[in-house]
């Protein structure tokens, strides 16, 4: 009897050491797959609103531009329905007036468990180099948090890999410095992104950080319409670099938009804006997934709200 109870207990115990390994493991795989994945999918998929309509998100050195105040909202997620699919907010708000421009950015990321926060503040000095022309300086600084939600992890809620990944990605100081140069018709930026990249490089957690932007655009005049083409180049800390050509056409004096990018990740952005009285502003526009991910996952949809006064 007693041996048969000692066997009843060792197969308990076995059963235990089992359910805690199969937690462990789900764990790990959604830790891997989700924030590995995912979070390389929302860091190189940027908004499509970045490149025409709000040139602010790319290059602090843009904030300010036209005087008065702007406030725009973005919102992108995919379309079908994964479990812990990449899902981006983003606020600015900007004010130019005479050379000055200030600006504000919050940047609310959630690809799987992870949450990623970046908010920061910008000034911007524009300096006319003629009737047309202005050259264009821009630095950012503010805060990036990186963290796992523990309320949707499915598993082991305290298992030492989430406790040790929230302990080591700690708050941080960030920043973006950007200069341009804008023309009648001309328009060429250039901004190094996430400067955190650039010292302390063993504090670094982010995966695939976005490091140099640079683009290059020209306005075409089609009588009350416009076309504008345009080719950006991006680099990131571990993956191959990316290239955007595309370009965006406005009727009716700009209040009606249709833009197109092809990415050389295999990808291509669309989308379609209504701009009332230059004043009140919608844009939504379709990102495809890259050529690795497009047979198993849908594109995303973006949507953006805009004001100027």
């Amino acid at each position: 009897m007693d041996l048969i109870n000692w066997f009843k207990r060792d197969l308990l115990r076995l059963s235990e050491t089992v359910k805690k390994m199969k937690s462990t493991i789900t764990t790990t795989l959604i830790l891997a797959i989700l924030i590995g994945v995912l979070n390389v999918k929302a860091q190189t998929n940027p908004l499509l609103n970045q490149y025409f309509n709000n040139t602010y998100l790319a290059n602090p050195a843009m904030a300010g531009l036209a005087e008065g105040a702007d406030v725009a909202l973005s919102f992108r997620s995919q379309w079908n329905n994964i479990p812990g699919a990449p899902v981006v907010q983003n606020l600015t708000s900007t004010y130019g007036w005479e050379k000055v421009g200030v600006g504000l950015t919050v940047n609310l990321d959630k690809a799987g468990l992870e949450r990623q926060t970046r908010v920061l503040a910008t000034y911007a000095y524009h300096l006319s180099l003629n009737e047309t022309a202005k050259l264009h300086f821009g630095l950012s600084a503010g805060f990036m948090n990186q963290r796992i939600d523990i309320q949707d992890v499915i598993g082991n809620p305290g298992d030492n890999q989430l406790g040790t990944y929230n302990n080591d990605h700690r708050t941080y100081i960030d920043g973006d410095f950007g200069i341009g140069m804008t023309t009648q018709r001309v328009s060429v930026d250039f901004a190094l992104v996430n400067l955190k990249n650039y010292y302390k490089r063993e504090n670094i957690r982010l995966v695939n950080t976005p490091g140099i932007y640079a683009s290059a655009g020209y306005k075409i005049g089609l009588g009350e319409s416009m076309f504008q083409p345009k080719v950006a180049y991006r680099s990131f800390s571990e993956i191959a670099d990316i290239v955007d050509v595309g370009g965006q056409l406005g009727l009716s004096n700009q209040q009606v938009l249709f833009t197109a990018m092809y990415h050389t990740s295999k990808s291509a952005s669309f989308g379609v804006g209504l701009h009332y009285k230059k004043k009140y502003a919608i844009n939504a526009g379709y990102n495809t997934q890259t050529g690795a991910l497009s047979g198993n996952t849908a594109g995303s949809f973006e949507i953006n709200l805009g004001i100027h006064w």
